[in-house]
């Protein structure tokens, strides 16, 4: 489906102090949680290497980078981030919806 350009944001984590990800992790999936709840992320989960995470965000890089560095794997130095911002022009039918 082509549509009209939606604004998303893909954060790519990569961990720094997997001591910091072990005892922050709780708190970061309760983020993820109300994130998502919110409206704000639309999906989230672990690098196939295990050295991060992906989160997919609706809105600018400008706008979604206030939210990514309040990630407590952030805040709490387990993690950097960075934000790659991109419209997404091209969706499956099936992502009509979560794309609005």
């Amino acid at each position: 489906m082509i549509r009209p350009a939606t604004p998303l944001t893909l954060v790519l984590i990569t961990y720094t102090d997997m001591d910091a990800i072990e005892r922050l992790r709780p708190a970061h999936v309760e983020w993820i949680r109300e994130a998502i709840d919110a409206g704000v992320m639309l999906l989230a989960g672990r690098r196939d290497d295990a050295a991060g995470g992906v989160l997919l965000f609706r809105g600018t890089p400008e706008h979604v980078r206030p939210v990514a560095e309040s990630d407590p794997f952030v805040t709490g130095g387990g993690a950097t981030i960075e934000l790659v911002g991109f419209p997404a022009n091209l969706a499956a039918d099936a992502l009509a919806g979560v794309l609005g």
